[in-house]
């Protein structure tokens, strides 16, 4: 072999290294070598996590909408209704994913969330002149979770065009925008709704002028690492792939349980005898429990395989859920909120990065993404209500709290069998 040869040869080897997830180049694709960083990689990360803060972030702080309707302008109608206007949010913006992801794929990701991003704005400013129901579900949940799922899927799939290795612990740095907004809006809201005159138009004008100048940074910082996809627009194979499907019929079940706390929590806690106040500050402690279990989540999932991590923290949060049943003192729903913000957050921070590894390609992340986002609309848009109709049929909390604890459960066994079909532990080792 000539020295030109062997040169060659050790490139090959390097690209091989670096990208050792691509197993499968589909037909009209190039082999793609990840950069693991850079300026153009790391403003992309920046901007990803503006999208987060003001998407499934703005969706954190829902349970503090949902005490405050209750007691306010909608205290006419039952929780369950209530929680349609979340669940509704929810919906739109998982099952538009199934749209945005392969737009995203074929003309990338400015094309989506430039204007998402101002029709987004634009929803949280209606949302303040609403005083009807019907209103509140138009604005905040039909016209608000449309934005966010035009938006989310781009931003996320877009990361893994630049990284590998480091995916697991970025994806948990960028996820952790939604906590840091979980932790700041409810405050935000609380202080603005209970201890001022502004009311709720205003207060809620002013969480728009926050997500405004963040949507600004992420229209300006997000592009594309890879060439636009070509092809069908949707990519059904993937359901051929067990480690694919199962993991998407696997979070089906937990989405069904896992979002329970965060919408339920603070009325939970104002029957067993919080505070109104006091109560709302129990999401910002939940969301600074997700906080830090996200980025702890990135971090093991570099070490021990971010599969093993979500099923870990899927089967932790449902234990927690059954845990709830006994929870009652102020002290003790304290540390529920936070010890299951660490768990959920965990799970919140893996699931987009183990979704998008079953992609044999990065230009094909996105519809991955996507696709799998659409089932998952389903679940958020039928989750809450039922456990919100149990709690109204019931006047408690115990019907809820099991049937969350079982979902979750029940989805963290057909986690474990994706780990199991994505190969075993090996596979695991990013």
């Amino acid at each position: 072999m000539d020295s030109e040869e062997k040169k060659a040869s050790r490139e090959t080897s390097s690209d091989v290294e670096q990208a050792p997830s691509i197993k499968i180049q589909p037909q009209g694709t190039a082999a793609h070598t990840f950069l693991e960083g850079g300026r153009r990689a790391w403003l992309s990360v920046l901007g990803a996590w503006c999208v987060m803060f003001f998407t499934f972030g703005y969706l954190n702080a829902f349970g503090v909408y949902e005490a405050y309707y209750i007691e306010g302008p909608l205290k006419n109608h039952t929780p369950s209704e209530i929680a349609w206007i979340g669940s509704v949010q929810f919906f739109t913006l998982f099952s538009f994913g199934l749209i945005s992801g392969p737009i995203n794929d074929r003309f990338g990701p400015r094309v989506l969330i430039i204007p998402f991003s101002l029709t987004l704005t634009l929803s949280v400013m209606l949302t303040s002149l609403c005083t009807k129901y019907y209103q509140f579900i138009l604005c905040q949940g039909i016209l608000g979770g449309i934005s966010q799922g035009m938006i989310y899927s781009p931003a996320a799939s877009v990361i893994g065009h630049y990284f590998q290795k480091k995916r697991p612990l970025v994806m948990g740095i960028i996820v952790s925008g939604s906590a840091t907004a979980g932790i700041i809006l409810p405050i935000a809201l609380n202080q603005l709704l209970n201890h001022t005159d502004l009311g709720f138009g205003w207060s809620q004008r002013i969480i728009g002028f926050i997500i405004l100048p963040l949507a600004l940074t992420a229209c300006f910082t997000i592009k594309a690492g890879v060439e636009p996809r070509k092809g069908t627009y949707f990519l059904p194979e993937a359901f051929k792939k067990p480690a694919f499907s199962f993991q998407v019929a696997g979070l089906f079940l937990v989405c069904w349980g896992i979002f329970t706390p965060f919408f339920y929590l603070p009325t939970y806690a104002q029957q067993h005898g919080m505070s109104v106040t006091m109560s709302f500050y129990l999401i910002t402690i939940l969301n600074a429990g997700s906080f830090v279990g996200r980025l702890l989540a990135g971090g093991l999932g570099v070490r021990i395989g971010q599969f093993n991590v979500l099923s870990i923290g899927c089967t932790i949060c449902s234990i927690l859920i059954f845990s709830w049943l006994k929870v009652q003192t102020n002290w003790s729903l304290i540390v529920f909120s936070l010890f299951y913000g660490i768990f959920s957050g965990a799970v919140i921070g893996t699931m987009i990065s183990t979704l998008v590894q079953t992609a044999p390609h990065p230009s094909q992340m996105g519809t991955y993404l996507g696709m799998a986002s659409g089932f998952l609309g389903l679940a958020s848009l039928t989750g809450t209500p039922i456990t919100g109709a149990m709690i109204a049929h019931w006047h408690g909390y115990f019907e809820a709290i099991v049937f969350s604890g079982v979902c979750g459960l029940a989805g963290s066994a057909l986690i474990f069998c994706t780990r199991v079909a994505y190969g075993g532990k090996k596979a695991f080792v990013v």
